[in-house]
């Protein structure tokens, strides 16, 4: 295996990094090359080398000097004799709170055997996402190194580390976004937690996926062409295979068989702007007949965590079914790397929120702070020490998979699945949901519990007359906030 070094973190780098940003990395990479002298692995390298992973997966991604200083040092105050008082007089106090952010979290021990210390240990490490999310993206970083360097722990310890990492670590990242790492921890925790089904899922990818390889550059070579002849400029096409874990999970509802999984072999086509996705949409269907129903629009609907991109299932070449993917280029870097594309952090000494700055590549205002960033500083007032209710509001609005839902002026409503009409009327204002007597999808009346589905348009019926809300809605309501709405204002009424 050969040494990683300096240079390779700024070979990482997606544009060439500044001169101010490689000094303090260099300065960084040079205190933890001394710090951690003498010290190995249990692979048998320079531990030293696990740091320089971290910082060139964080560069990679494009995070900034002083998160990838961070990440370099972030073993440095546990693990050495140097104390984080010295690292925040050499770096500053930013360099060192991230620093010591990753400490704290590096002591929570997510699978404990006792469940409360779990749920404690669990709150700690979101609400640490609460106060400043570099923390959390090097702490992915970190974890994604040790998952490729596994094999070299114990067979208990390996169990232990991928269940933590398939449970919270790649939830996370998704709902940062981060597609790519999501994939990546997924595959590597599958191959520990379930090694059967994943040899047979690879196994079966990888043979499928070079028979289909074929058709797939057919298809990018024919629609190259196509979109010359319309003048479309392409900034990149490419193939691509799905990752393992979400095969299995694609699997697994189809009883196992590979052939009924539609979206194996994707032609993805990278344009550089909206108007162009929708021609190039226009273009593949001329070329290719697509599949009724399978045309999913998440550029003027995005997913929750940001994703973006048009998907399009058609009978490629020979009438062989392939997918393809159509976004511009910002689109595929949020889709990749998630947050950590397009968060800027102000040079501001206080670390707050609304200090931090979201730049897209033309705008500079600041924006409304993540929405569900936001959700975990609330719940953590409301619900203080119940930790029951703190694990179970989390399953249910950060893990599952969100839905949007529009009001009639067409304002989008984010809630998980299986949300009903009345967490609907709450996530617009709790006075509204208080006195909701009935609800209207497409003009027509449906039940309060009944399961809200993608897209739709909710109405909301009220009533002055109605005193609060009805105790079995606590029966079917999803979300955290429509159950302490409805919990405060019972409680309210029986004063």
């Amino acid at each position: 295996m050969n040494n990683l070094t300096l240079q390779d973190i700024f070979n990482a780098f997606r544009n060439p990094p500044a001169d101010d940003r490689k000094k303090v990395i260099t300065r960084a990479y040079e205190l933890a090359v001394k710090a951690h002298e003498g010290q190995k692995r249990r692979s048998g390298e320079d531990y030293v080398q696990h740091p320089i992973a971290v910082a060139i997966i964080l560069a990679s991604i494009g995070m900034g000097g002083k998160t990838i200083a961070a990440g370099l040092l972030h073993d440095v105050p546990e693990d050495t004799p140097v104390p984080l008082a010295e690292i925040e007089k050499e770096f500053g106090q930013e360099i060192a709170s991230l620093v010591d952010g990753v400490t704290k979290l590096g002591k929570i021990k997510l699978r404990g055997s006792h469940e409360e210390y779990y749920l404690e240990n669990l709150r700690k490490m979101l609400l640490a996402m609460a106060t400043d999310i570099r923390v959390v993206i090097i702490k992915l970083a970190d974890r994604l190194h040790n998952m490729r360097t596994l094999e070299f722990n114990p067979p208990d310890k390996q169990l232990r580390i991928a269940h933590e990492t398939m449970e919270v670590f790649a939830p996370i990242a998704n709902r940062l976004g981060m597609g790519e790492m999501k994939s990546q921890l997924q595959d590597l925790s599958f191959k520990y937690l379930d090694p059967e089904n994943y040899e047979l899922v690879k196994d079966l990818e990888d043979k499928n996926y070079a028979e289909k390889e074929k058709y797939v550059l057919q298809a990018i070579a024919e629609l190259e062409a196509e979109m010359k002849k319309a003048g479309v400029t392409i900034i990149e096409t490419s193939g691509r295979a799905k990752s393992v874990y979400s095969l299995f999970l694609k699997m697994k509802k189809h009883d196992m068989d590979i052939n009924r999984v539609y979206d194996l072999a994707a032609v993805r086509i990278i344009v550089p702007e909206v108007a162009d996705c929708y021609e190039t949409l226009g273009i593949v269907h001329k070329k290719y007949r697509p599949m009724i129903g399978r045309i999913k629009d998440y550029v003027s609907l995005p997913k929750p965590n940001g994703y973006q991109s048009i998907h399009t299932t058609v009978f490629g070449p020979d009438g062989k079914i392939i997918e393809v993917q159509i976004r511009t280029q910002k689109m595929h870097s949020e889709a990749e790397f998630g947050i950590a594309s397009h968060w800027f952090y102000s040079e501001s000494k206080k670390k707050k929120w609304k200090d931090y700055i979201f730049r897209s590549a033309k705008k500079t205002e600041p924006v409304k702070e993540i929405e569900w960033v936001k959700q975990l500083r609330e719940w953590q007032n409301e619900i203080g020490r119940d930790d029951e209710e703190f694990i179970e509001s989390l399953n249910i609005d950060f893990f599952k998979n969100h839905i949007f839902a529009f009001t009639p002026m067409g304002d989008i409503i984010d809630l998980p699945e299986e949300a009903t009409p009345i967490d609907f009327a709450y996530a617009i204002h709790g006075e509204i949901g208080n006195h909701t007597v009935g609800a209207k999808i497409d003009n027509k009346m449906v039940s309060l519990d009944h399961h809200i589905r993608n897209g739709e348009v909710i109405e909301i019926l009220t009533s002055k007359d109605r005193k609060g809300p009805n105790q079995d809605w606590l029966k079917f309501v999803k979300t955290s906030a429509a159950k302490s709405h409805i919990k405060k204002e019972l409680k309210n009424q029986n004063h």
